[in-house]
């Protein structure tokens, strides 16, 4: 067994296999757990996938949404104990990669059409 494949091995403990596929201009909600004292609680924060990089282990996910006005981004690692659940809420239709664009839009130009030949 060489190195590569030890590594592999070892990531595949904690590679999550409850996940929906997630595509760039899917509208998603991730489930942020946050500790509060004593207590642990999920938070959701939803918004566009406008960029997805990495593979495996390292999958990650940005997140963009509007906020009273501001746009805030958030990157999410998939398979981190962090996220404890990530759901689409819509199917959007993107035609590139990466969506950068989204952030110089404002308001209803940010919208994406939505695409119906994946399911959710």
């Amino acid at each position: 067994m060489n190195a590569e494949q030890a590594i592999r091995s070892l990531e595949a403990d904690y590679i999550k296999t409850d996940l929906p596929d997630i595509y760039v201009g899917d509208t998603v909600r991730v489930g942020v757990r946050i500790q509060e004292g004593g207590k642990e609680r999920t938070q959701p924060y939803e918004g566009t996938v406008i960029a997805m990089r990495h593979g495996g282990i390292n999958k990650s996910i940005t997140v963009r949404r509007v906020f009273q006005g501001v746009g805030v981004e958030r990157v999410f690692l998939v398979h981190a104990p962090l996220v404890a659940d990530i759901k689409v809420l819509r199917r959007g239709k993107a035609r590139r990669a990466k969506l950068y664009y989204l952030r110089d839009r404002v308001g209803k130009a940010t919208r994406l059409k939505q695409r119906f030949d994946r399911s959710i």
